[in-house]
Parts: structure tokens; sequence; C-alpha cells
């Protein structure tokens, strides 16, 4: 026996026809919410992928300040390269002395 279409009535078709057209819209909706997911997944993978090799960078970079100021402070210079601030340089740039240190000359800003 085969089923003819055209003894089932319009209404009954146009009520098939709403169900298989909702269906359609709601697999895209399901599939478009579940790309979106997924993309979203990824872009939160990629942010901490990023950030984690950032904050790895900056403790690189401290950690190796951290090393170059520790070396820097164990290395000992010649006598010709040792400064006094408070009397080489006095002479050249004459100023009032600042009450708390007395080393260091007051600069005075004008027109500031």
């Amino acid at each position: 026996m085969q089923f003819d279409l055209s003894a089932v009535e319009t209404g009954t078709m146009v009520v098939i026809g709403t169900l298989v057209f909702a269906l359609l819209i709601g697999l895209f909706m399901m599939v478009s919410a579940f790309v979106a997911m997924v993309l979203l997944g990824v872009g939160r993978l990629t942010w901490y992928l990023v950030a984690g090799v950032v904050v790895g960078m900056v403790h690189a970079i401290n950690h190796g300040w951290d090393r170059l100021v520790h070396h820097a402070s164990t290395v000992d210079l010649p006598g010709d390269f040792q400064v006094d601030f408070g009397t080489d340089f006095r002479a050249e740039y004459p100023g009032q002395a600042a009450p708390s240190t007395g080393t260091y000359p007051r600069v005075v800003l004008r027109d500031s």
C-alpha cells in the first residue's frame, strides 16, 4: 500500500510543515549554541595561554633582574671609580643644601 500525500488535508500538511520548520530552527539554534560554546572555550583557552606566557615572561624578567642586581652588588670596583657625590660635585653645582641630608643641592623651580 502506497502513501498518497494528496489524501492528507491541507491543515494537517501545514501543521506537519510547521513542526518540521520548528525542528530545523531548533537544530540550527542548538548547533549555533554549541559552536558559540566551543568558540568561547577556545577563546578562554587562548586567553589563559597568553596570560600564562605574559606572567612567565614577567617572572623571568624579575628573576633576571634579581640575578643582575645580586651580581652587581658582589662586584668590587677599583678606587678610581668610587665617587663621593657629597664632595665631588658640590663645586660644580652650587646650591643650598637640603636640611634633611645636607648633601644634595636644593632645586628651585621657577615659573611652575
